[in-house]
């Protein structure tokens, strides 16, 4: 049985003319998109495309799948709207990573509430391991986390780490401070950091092993702390705001990617709005 989501595949190649453009409309890695145009191949027994370095192609059996992907998806698209007066509102669940600003999400959220004010939005906040848990068991639509490694999702935005502190603070008007420059400072754990082995190592290395005013896994926290002046703190750029002066570590270059992932059959994301909308606002955010 050929699933929908492998025609709504086959179609945005269509529309797009490439893979990476579909891959973005459906919300799905390039590699996720790639694999569900194989396996519809397979369920087809036939080449849908012939690809080269400059365009893609509808082969044959491309051609004559067509006409019927088209007419089977406005069937479902007839189905859907015949039911969307009784049917209860789509539930859409997105996982956020505890690590992704405050600010960011609100402005998602209310981006997704305009967009799509008849859909049920859940969101679920965890580790970045146990979001991607139940995202494999398709507990969850979409996440919202920093990508590791090899990662299977469409990258929202990269972002290097600077030195956090309170817009009064010393070195407020600094773009650039070392590491011994503030050996002396009190400085904040963020527990949950990616990077926290990194900036660790970063600072043993050059022999700082200063006084930590607070650990905390909880970033508004660590954000009041800086903004009171009880210490400072080394975060990704995307939570500078008011009240908190940002400047770069010197030696340390490590960057971070947020993404968004789905689950493997990426239907239930695709077509929702909430999901969209979101997508959207939280790349604008970066931009």
């Amino acid at each position: 049985m050929i699933d929908r989501y492998l025609l709504r595949y086959f179609l945005g190649v269509v529309d797009h003319g490439n893979f990476s453009r579909a891959a973005r409309a459906a919300g799905v890695s390039q590699p996720t998109l790639s694999s569900g145009i194989a396996k519809l191949e397979r369920l087809v027994g036939a080449p849908v495309f012939e690809r080269d370095s400059r365009r893609v192609e509808l082969t044959l059996a491309g051609t004559r799948l067509l006409a019927h992907a088209r007419r089977i998806e406005a069937e479902f698209a007839e189905v859907e709207r015949a039911g969307a007066d009784t049917a209860p509102a789509r539930l859409i669940r997105i996982g956020i990573a505890p690590s992704i600003p405050a600010a960011m999400v609100e402005r998602a959220v209310a981006a997704a509430r305009v967009a799509a004010p008849d859909e049920r939005l859940e969101l679920v906040e965890g580790t970045r391991r146990d979001l991607i848990a139940r995202l494999d068991r398709r507990r969850l639509d979409a996440v919202v986390a920093p990508a590791e490694g090899d990662f299977t999702g469409e990258l929202l935005f990269e972002e290097g780490y600077a030195v956090a502190m309170a817009s009064t603070h010393r070195l407020a008007g600094r773009d650039r401070v070392t590491a011994e420059e503030i050996a002396g400072e009190t400085m904040l754990v963020r527990r949950h950091c990616e990077a926290l082995a990194a900036v660790s190592r970063h600072f043993t290395d050059r022999g700082v092993r200063p006084f930590f005013a607070a650990r905390t896994t909880n970033d508004e926290w660590a954000l009041a702390h800086v903004r009171a002046g009880l210490g400072i703190t080394v975060m990704p750029r995307c939570f500078a705001g008011p009240g908190v002066a940002m400047a770069e570590l010197a030696g340390f270059d490590r960057r971070r990617r947020v993404a968004i992932m789905v689950d493997a059959a990426g239907g239930r994301a695709a077509a929702s709005g909430s999901y969209a909308a979101m997508r959207e606002a939280l790349c604008v955010s970066q931009t």
